[in-house]
């Protein structure tokens, strides 16, 4: 296996992602920010942060897809939250937990970040998530 997983005991747990993931491949898979978008542009679940995590989840898969690569794959995960708060992060999970059985998103996830920001490039997105992704 190219990437693995991890926690080490003394880190926080339980968490809905690992601390740590080891790489052992060759070839670099990055995966640009992905917006709640159809591929002809139009928003995916506008005003909806559970919707919109969930279409950005599925739009990270098709570009990991296209790189002969899956959410097995990844190192690292980044989420930019517009306007976060921490009452927030049921919605946040509620979209996790929608698209993860669909997509083969492992539980825990890889190792992520969630970072609030003021705003992204469009009113109307609410998150973004760019991958990191390692194939041997």
């Amino acid at each position: 296996m190219t990437v693995r997983h991890f926690t080490p005991e003394g880190m926080m747990q339980p968490a809905p992602y690992h601390h740590v993931a080891v790489g052992t491949g060759t070839r670099h898979v990055h995966v640009s920010g992905q917006v709640a978008r159809a591929a002809d542009g139009s928003p995916l679940a506008p005003g909806d942060l559970a919707g919109q995590v969930a279409h950005v989840l599925r739009n990270t898969a098709t570009g990991l897809a296209g790189a002969g690569a899956t959410f097995a794959d990844v190192l690292r995960l980044t989420f930019y939250v517009t306007d976060w708060k921490p009452e927030k992060i049921g919605a946040f999970m509620e979209g996790v937990e929608k698209a993860a059985a669909e997509l083969g998103l492992p539980q825990p996830m890889p190792p992520a970040s969630l970072i609030g920001v003021d705003h992204l490039f469009e009113p109307d997105v609410l998150v973004e998530l760019e991958a990191t992704a390692l194939l041997d």
